[in-house]
Order: C-alpha cells, then sequence, then structure tokens
C-alpha cells in the first residue's frame, strides 16, 4: 500500500560502426553538456524546510486509504508546493533581495563606522576608568564595609530550646 516504485531497465543494442558514428557530433558539442546544479544552500541554513509529503501526511499500517487517491495527493501536494514555491520566489525574491540588500548595508555600516569606533574608543578608556573606579571604592566603599562587618561581628545568635 503506498507510493510503490518501479525500476525499468533498459538496453539499447546498436552496430560498433554505428555507436561511433553516432557519438561523434556529441563530443564535438563540448559547450552544450549540463552539469548538475550547485548547491543552493551549503550551509545547509535550511534544513528544517526539507519537508516532504510523508513529513506531513502519514497513514499508520492500521489506516489506509486507495493507492490511487495516495498517489493522487502526493501529487498534488508536490505540485501545489512547487507551483506556490515559484510563484511567491517570482513576486517576492527581488523586493526582499533588494530590501535585505540595503538593510544588511546599512548594518555593515553602522558597524564598521560606528560600533566598532565607539568599542575601540572604550577600550582605550577602561584602563583610566579603572583607576578612578578603584581610587572612588578604596575611599568610600571599602571603610563603609569595614565598619559594618565590625559592627555585625559583635552580635552573638544563641539557640535555646524551651
Amino acid at each position: 500500500m503506498g507510493l510503490e516504485k518501479e525500476k525499468l531497465d533498459t538496453s539499447i543494442i546498436m552496430d560498433e560502426d554505428e555507436f561511433n558514428r553516432s557519438i561523434e557530433p556529441i563530443l564535438s558539442n563540448k559547450g552544450k553538456v549540463y552539469t548538475a546544479s550547485p548547491d543552493r544552500d551549503p550551509n545547509d541554513l535550511n534544513p528544517h524546510l526539507k519537508v516532504g509529503f510523508e513529513d506531513v501526511i502519514a497513514e499508520p499500517i492500521s489506516t489506509h486509504s486507495f493507492d490511487r487517491v495516495w498517489i493522487g495527493s502526493h501529487a498534488t501536494f508536490e505540485l501545489v508546493k512547487f507551483g506556490f514555491y515559484r510563484l511567491l520566489t517570482t513576486l517576492l525574491a527581488v523586493p526582499v533581495a533588494f530590501i535585505l540588500g540595503i538593510v544588511f548595508g546599512v548594518l555593515s555600516c553602522v558597524h564598521i563606522w560606528v560600533v566598532m569606533p565607539m568599542i575601540q574608543s572604550f577600550m582605550m578608556l577602561l584602563p583610566s576608568i579603572q583607576i578612578v573606579w578603584r581610587s572612588l571604592t578604596d575611599i568610600l566603599v571599602t571603610p563603609l564595609f569595614h565598619s559594618m562587618g565590625k559592627i555585625l561581628s559583635s552580635i552573638q545568635v544563641k539557640a535555646t530550646e524551651n
């Protein structure tokens, strides 16, 4: 039950002379040889979008529809998914790429010309600020906590049972 796949074996019988003559024009058209399409997601950013029919609709062993319904629904799912993806990318890909190009261009510019100079400036100022902060804590905070420690150290707590 379900989607069955068939394997067909095909063989072509040709004379040796006919084979040699028929392959020459193919070899002379080297510019028209097609290669496999390149991987458009080499870093595997979208593994969660590799969704097939079996990932969405699954019939348990105890419950099966007719084979033709299963095959038809599988074909419909794949066709609609493919068609809508092509339609939406046709309508949205160029405008979204334009907007994202602007966004990432602005982010890059701000990062290069604003954020990093500010961080470097702060890193240059930190040693001076560290000296001032240490002096302030030595003058104000340290004596206060030493005094509170001496006061609170004289408190004794005794637990008695009645």
